[in-house]
C-alpha cells in the first residue's frame, strides 16, 4: 500500500454523461464534454462563448454607475490646462499594471499626470494620510487610485479636507461604509454591472475605454498580466480580457514588456503558466523589497537601453527574493522543528526578529506545503514590541473567519478564507497561537491535513491522444474557477520506474493498460521510487501533456500524485544488491533473519533481528533469507503487520537442485543391499553413480536416511543391511523431512514466480497458515 500525498475528491459521478444530454450532439469529445458540464456550461451558447472568447461579450463600461462623472472630473482637469492628477498604485503585479493602463490612458488623452505607490514597509497597502499630505503639497488636485481605494474611508475623507478629489477604481472587498469619493468604480458597488471579479487592472481599464472613448485593444496585454497574478476567477470577462491579452503579450509593442519576456526566455506564443510563474513573481518581487515604481517604470519605458536595465535589475531583485524566502523557509522551520512538538500543532505560528516582512506570505505558503497546517509567520519589531506577518491556511479553516474571534488579539488584521495579512503586539504571539490552535483542534480532522486534489474525470490510457489534448486546449486560458483537468488513471502495473535528474528528485514512469503505454513524469515525485514495486498495480492523478523531442510529437502524463491500494511486494530475490534498495525515506522499518548462518556484517548493517518479538505495525518488511519452515515464516506474517515487504531472499546452500530420491529409488537401492548383503561406499558408491547417472550426494543422502531408519549398519569401511529392521516410513527419518522441507520452502519462496509468491503471502496474511498441500500446489 502507498497513501497519496493529497485527498482524492472525485468530482464527477458514475452516471454523469447522462446529466449532459443537452449538449450530447456537440463536435467535442465525451470528456470535453464532461468537463464542460463540471463547469457549469449546460447550454449550447455558455459552451460557445467559453471556447470562443470575444470582445464582443465584453460588458459596457457605462454600466458603473459613476464612470461618467469620473471622466467629466478627469476632462475638466484637462481642459483647465492646470490641474495635475495622481494615480494612486499598488506595489503587487495587479497594481502595477493598474498603474500603467491608467498613466497611460491619462497621458494620451492629454492630462498632465504622475503615478505614487505606497512603500510596503513604511506606509503599507491603500492610502494614507502623510502621503495624501504630500501629494497636496506638490499641487496635485485630482487622486485616482486603482487597486486600492475602497476601505480607506477617513483618507478619503482627509483627502476632501485638503481640497482634493479622489475617483477610486478598486476590486477589493467592499467595507460597511463606503468613502465619499468623487466616484467610486467597482463592479460589487455597480449594481448594473453583471460581471463582479474584475482584477484592479480589469476596473482600470475598463475606466480607460470610457475614458478614451475607445477600445484601448493595446492595453490588453497589461490586463493579462494583472488578471492572472491577482489569482481572479478566470471566467466571464476575466477569461476574455486574458485569452485576448495572452495573445497581445505574443506580439507587444512594449519595450519593457520585450526585455521582460527576453529575460524570462519566452518566445512565441505566451501562457498563463509564463505569466503565473515568470512574469508575475518578477514584478511583484520589486515591491516585496523595496519600492514598486520600478516595475512601473519598466512597463512605461519607451527607451531600448532603459529597459534592459530596469528588466536585468528587476532580475536581480527577484533572485534575492529568492534567497530571502529561501533563508527565511529555513529558519522557520528550524524554529518549529526545535520546538519539537510540531506534529501536535494545528496551527504553526512562528515568528523572529529581522525577517523581510515583503516575502512572509510566500514563506507562509512553504510552511503549508510543507507540514499541510494553517501556517502564520511574524517579523518582530523589537523597537516597537510588535509583530507583522502574514497567513495562508488549508481547506477546511477559515483563516479570517477564525481570526476575527480573536480580533482584540490584532492592531490591524484582514484577509479571506486562506490568506490573511496581520499585526499585533509581541506579548501576543503566543496567546494567537493557542487560541488558533485549539479552534482548529475543534474544526479540523486528520484528513484535513493532507492537501485536497480534485479530479475532473477517470480516463483509459487508449483515450489519451494528441487530439484530445489539443481539444482539452481550448478550455485554457486556466486558473481560479478554471483549473487544468485533473485526470485519474485506474490500478495499472508500470513497465518501467526510474528516478532522474541531477539529484534523483523527478520520477520517470511506463504505464500500460489494455495494450497502450504512456509515459509519464513526476516532478518531485523521485522519493517514490524506494516506496514502489514495479509489479504493484499504481493508481495516478495526472495532467495530460504533449511531449515533443526531435521532431517527435507524442502524449505523456504529468503525475501529480500516486498511489497503491493494496501491500505491495518488492522481489529481490537472488539480488546481492538488494540493499541499494532501502528506502531512505522510510522511519519504521523492521529486518528479520532466520539463520544463524546469515552474514553477520548484513545483519549489523540494518540491525536485523531473529527474535520476532510483541505484535506490531511497520512501513516496511525485510526478509533477508529463507525461514527454515514455511510455517515460520506465516507465523512472522501474522505477528508483523507492513504495507510493504521486500523479499530479499538469498538461497546459499540450495537443495532444490539435490534431487530428493523418489520411493522407487530407495527402494531399489535398499534391495541391491539386501542381494548384496554388502556395500563398499569407496569402490561402489562411484560405480553406482555412473551405472544409474546419480550424484554421489545423492547416493550419500539415500545411505544416511538407511542409517537414521537403522535399517543398515556399519561395519569397518562397508555398509550392511540390518536383520529384521522395524518396517517404518521414509517420513521417519528427520534428514528425509528436513530436505523436503527446504525444497517445499525454497519452491513456495525462493523458486516462484512474482505473482506465485505474492498470492502465497496473500493467503497467509488472509486466512493464515493453510493445509500443507496447498503451500505447495495451490499457487
Amino acid at each position: 500500500m502507498l497513501a497519496s500525498q493529497s485527498n482524492w475528491i472525485f468530482t464527477y459521478k458514475d452516471d454523469e454523461n447522462a446529466r449532459y444530454s443537452d449538449i450530447e450532439n456537440l463536435p467535442y469529445s465525451t470528456i470535453v464534454k464532461q468537463l464542460l458540464w463540471q463547469r457549469g456550461l449546460k447550454s449550447e451558447k455558455e459552451i460557445h462563448d467559453f471556447l470562443q472568447p470575444n470582445l464582443e461579450n465584453l460588458h459596457d463600461p457605462s454600466l458603473f454607475s459613476t464612470i461618467e462623472s469620473a471622466v467629466n472630473r478627469v476632462e475638466k482637469a484637462i481642459e483647465l490646462g492646470g490641474e495635475s492628477i495622481l494615480v494612486y498604485g499598488d506595489y503587487d503585479a495587479d497594481g502595477v499594471t493598474s498603474t500603467t493602463v491608467m498613466v497611460e490612458a491619462l497621458r494620451e488623452k492629454g492630462a498632465m499626470c504622475d503615478y505614487y505607490i505606497p512603500n510596503r514597509f513604511t506606509e503599507g497597502y491603500g492610502p494614507n494620510k502623510a502621503a495624501f499630505q504630500e501629494i497636496h503639497r506638490q499641487g496635485f488636485q485630482l487622486i485616482i487610485t486603482v487597486d486600492n481605494g475602497i476601505a480607506g474611508t477617513e483618507e478619503i475623507a482627509y483627502a476632501n479636507e485638503l481640497g482634493m478629489d479622489v475617483i477610486i477604481t478598486d476590486h477589493h472587498e467592499v467595507q460597511e461604509e463606503l468613502p465619499d469619493a468623487l466616484a467610486i468604480i467597482h463592479p460589487k458597488c455597480a449594481e448594473d454591472y453583471p460581471f463582479k471579479e474584475l482584477a484592479g487592472v480589469g476596473v482600470a481599464f475598463k475606466f480607460a475605454t470610457q475614458l478614451l472613448g475607445y477600445f484601448p485593444k493595446k492595453f490588453l496585454d497589461l490586463v493579462a498580466i494583472g488578471t492572472i497574478a491577482d489569482l481572479v476567477p478566470l471566467v466571464g470577462e476575466n477569461r476574455v480580457l486574458v485569452s485576448y491579452g495572452l495573445k497581445e503579450m505574443a506580439t507587444t509593442e512594449r519595450i519593457g514588456l520585450q526585455a521582460l519576456k527576453k529575460q524570462c526566455s519566452i518566445d512565441g506564443q505566451v501562457t498563463e503558466e509564463d505569466i503565473g510563474f515568470r512574469i508575475g513573481p518578477r514584478l511583484n518581487a520589486v515591491g516585496r523589497l523595496q519600492d514598486a515604481n520600478i516595475a512601473v517604470d519598466l512597463l512605461l519605458a519607451t527607451d531600448q537601453e532603459e529597459a534592459e536595465e530596469l528588466v536585468q535589475y528587476v532580475q536581480e531583485l527577484n533572485k534575492e527574493r529568492q534567497k530571502i524566502v529561501a533563508n527565511i523557509a529555513e529558519e522557520a522551520i528550524e524554529l518549529l522543528e526545535q520546538s519539537g512538538n510540531t506534529e501536535e500543532m494545528d496551527v504553526l505560528v512562528v515568528a523572529k526578529e529581522g525577517w523581510n516582512q515583503g516575502v512572509l506570505g510566500i514563506v507562509a505558503s512553504r510552511l503549508v506545503q510543507t507540514y499541510h497546517r494553517p501556517a502564520i509567520v511574524l517579523a518582530i519589531d523589537p523597537e516597537l514590541e510588535t509583530a507583522k506577518g502574514s497567513a495562508r491556511s488549508i481547506e477546511g479553516f477559515d483563516l479570517f473567519k477564525n481570526g476575527m474571534k480573536h480580533k482584540d488579539l490584532f492592531t490591524h488584521f484582514g484577509g479571506h478564507a486562506q490568506a490573511a495579512g496581520m499585526t499585533l503586539p509581541r506579548k501576543n504571539i503566543e496567546p494567537l497561537r493557542k487560541a488558533l490552535d485549539q479552534q482548529a483542534k475543534t474544526i479540523l480532522t486528520e484528513e484535513d491535513f493532507k492537501p485536497q486534489l480534485k479530479i475532473d474525470a477517470t480516463i483509459p490510457l487508449k483515450d489519451i491522444d494528441i487530439a484530445v489534448i489539443k481539444e482539452l486546449e481550448q478550455l485554457a486560458p486556466f486558473g481560479m474557477n478554471n483549473p487544468k483537468p485533473n485526470f485519474h488513471i485506474e490500478a495499472t502495473p508500470p513497465i518501467e520506474l526510474r528516478q532522474i535528474g541531477a539529484t534523483k528528485n523527478h520520477l520517470k514512469v511506463k504505464l500500460e493498460q489494455a495494450g497502450t503505454v504512456m509515459d509519464g513524469i513526476g516532478f518531485g515525485l523521485g522519493a517514490f521510487f524506494h516506496q514502489l514495486s514495479k509489479e504493484s498495480k499504481l493508481e495516478a492523478v495526472v495532467e495530460l501533456q504533449i511531449n515533443e523531442w526531435n521532431g517527435i510529437r507524442k502524449p505523456q502524463v504529468f503525475l501529480k500524485d500516486l498511489a497503491v491500494s493494496e501491500w505491495q511486494l518488492f522481489d529481490y530475490r537472488g539480488q546481492q544488491s538488494w540493499l541499494k534498495h532501502i528506502d531512505p525515506t522510510c522511519s519504521d522499518q523492521y529486518f528479520v533473519y532466520f539463520k544463524e548462518n546469515l552474514y553477520q556484517d548484513v545483519i549489523d548493517a540494518v540491525e536485523a533481528r531473529q527474535v520476532i518479538e510483541e505484535k506490531k505495525t511497520v512501513n516496511a518488511l525485510y526478509l533477508l533469507d529463507l525461514p527454515n519452515t514455511l510455517e515460520e515464516l506465516t507465523f512472522l506474517l501474522q505477528k508483523v503487520e507492513s504495507s510493504r515487504i521486500y523479499a530479499c531472499f538469498q538461497a546459499r546452500e540450495s537443495s532444490y537442485f539435490t534431487t530428493l530420491p523418489t520411493r522407487e529409488e530407495f527402494k531399489w537401492l535398499y534391495q541391491l543391499i539386501l542381494q548384496r548383503q554388502f556395500f563398499d561406499y569407496k569402490v561402489d558408491a562411484p560405480k553406482l553413480a555412473s551405472y544409474k547417472g546419480w550424484k554421489l550426494e545423492k547416493i550419500k543422502f539415500m545411505f544416511q536416511v538407511f542409517h537414521e531408519l537403522n535399517f543398515v549398519t556399519r561395519e569397518g569401511g562397508r555398509i550392511i543391511p540390518t536383520q529384521s529392521p522395524e518396517k517404518k516410513d521414509l517420513t521417519a527419518s528427520s534428514l528425509y523431512q528436513s530436505l523436503q522441507e527446504q525444497r517445499k520452502v525454497e519452491e513456495t519462496l525462493y523458486l516462484s514466480s512474482y505473482p506465485q509468491l505474492k498470492a502465497w503471502i496473500d493467503q497467509q496474511l488472509n486466512t493464515g497458515a493453510v493445509p500443507e498441500e496447498e503451500m505447495v500446489y495451490g499457487l
